[in-house]
């Protein structure tokens, strides 16, 4: 038996050249709220932070482009950049994957952009790691207590 469960989705992660169509789409069409911005120099990435839902059943959006579009990560170049998924025991779960061959992109585990702790499921499995995420970057996201709670 694992010794951690996956709650739910937490984000998607949307990646353009110019994340004013993004938002134009997203915040002013469907109407997801605009609720912050994160600028990341090292994960070259200028983003919006939006949601749609409340409490535990919130989701994120995050719409995002890159600082420098001639630097890695290169956000803009995968439309659909990532998918983040609640876990209720993030260093469990990532001692328990790495132990079962599932490949983690480096930076390990440490605070992500909506202040969570957070690591990244490599999309590409290698020789050591047989596992990973099939072509999708996937985050993993430590849940807070009420959504342990309300999705547990």
């Amino acid at each position: 038996m694992k010794p951690y469960r996956i709650l739910g989705i937490q984000q998607i992660a949307i990646g353009g050249p110019d994340k004013a169509a993004l938002r134009k789409l997203w915040v002013d069409v469907l109407g997801l709220q605009l609720t912050g911005n994160f600028v990341s120099a090292r994960e070259n990435v200028d983003e919006d932070i939006c949601a749609i839902g409340q409490g535990p059943h919130k989701v994120e959006v995050d719409l995002m482009q890159p600082l420098d579009p001639d630097k890695k990560p290169a956000v803009h170049t995968t439309p659909l950049n990532h998918v983040g998924l609640w876990v209720d025991d993030l260093p469990k779960a990532v001692e328990w994957m790495s132990a079962n061959g599932v490949r983690f992109a480096p930076g390990g585990i440490r605070k992500g952009a909506a202040g969570f702790d957070i690591c990244f499921i490599h999309p590409k499995s290698n020789d050591e790691f047989p596992i990973g995420g099939e072509g999708v970057l996937i985050e993993l996201v430590q849940a807070p207590p009420e959504v342990v709670a309300a999705l547990g």
